[in-house]
């Protein structure tokens, strides 16, 4: 028998008194953005430092960088735990986003093969034009690198809304919990409620499928010229 669609459940997804549903994704969008602006705005400046700067020792910092992406997580767990426990950032967000401010690997190796493939004159015009290193990087490499970035965006950017094993290793009460801990804990109730939780996960989606859609310009063009160039 063919029934309507319970537009209701959405409703009843969001403002279900046992299910913080508007707090867990409050959580996440705080922890996914800045964790994504850490990761991009950081690799981007390493990997300009790789990709435009010849100084001594470069090739050698950029293959330990690279080796470093052999390295599993699970093999990082216990020792970040015990020394974030130690300083005391336990129970808060600080595990989660500062280390992204300090570059991702991957990121900076794609961001590096894009930007050597501009052309050194660009380099010399804004030396002649009296620019330092840094005001080259964001007046001219950033803002031609816009596609590699936009790329790195929404990767980053998915990758941390969905995450599930960091938030639950760092974060200890429920007033902090993400919306991918959320569902798991909803999941593994007795007898929950199905319909109110595919509402809820339909919900979660939106947030990457917007970025998306605002995104893909860039991104389809800075998949393709990242293959072509890299």
């Amino acid at each position: 028998i063919r029934k309507p669609p319970q537009w209701g459940n959405y409703a009843k997804a969001l403002n279900n008194p046992s299910f913080k549903f508007l707090l867990f994704l409050q959580n996440s969008l705080y922890y996914a953005v800045l964790s994504t602006i850490g990761v991009v705005l950081s690799s981007a400046l390493v990997a300009y430092a790789f990709a435009r700067l010849r100084f001594r020792g470069s090739e050698l910092l950029f293959n330990i960088l690279i080796i470093t992406m052999l390295i599993p997580y699970q093999a990082l767990m216990i020792p970040q735990f015990l020394m974030f426990f130690k300083i005391g950032w336990y129970g808060t967000y600080l595990p989660l986003i500062i280390p992204s401010f300090a570059g991702n690997a991957f990121f900076i190796f794609l961001m590096r093969q894009y930007m050597r493939t501009f052309p050194k004159e660009l380099d010399d015009a804004s030396r002649i034009d009296g620019c330092n290193y840094l005001e080259t990087y964001w007046h001219i490499i950033l803002p031609l690198s816009k596609p590699v970035m936009a790329v790195c965006v929404v990767f980053v950017f998915m990758g941390q809304w969905s995450n599930l094993l960091g938030p639950l290793i760092y974060l200890d009460r429920t007033s902090m919990f993400t919306v991918a801990i959320g569902m798991a804990n909803y999941v593994t109730r007795a007898n929950p409620a199905w319909n109110l939780l595919m509402a809820a996960n339909l919900i979660m989606m939106m947030p990457s499928v917007i970025l998306y859609f605002f995104a893909q310009e860039q991104l389809i063009g800075g998949i393709a010229s990242v293959g072509l160039k890299g």
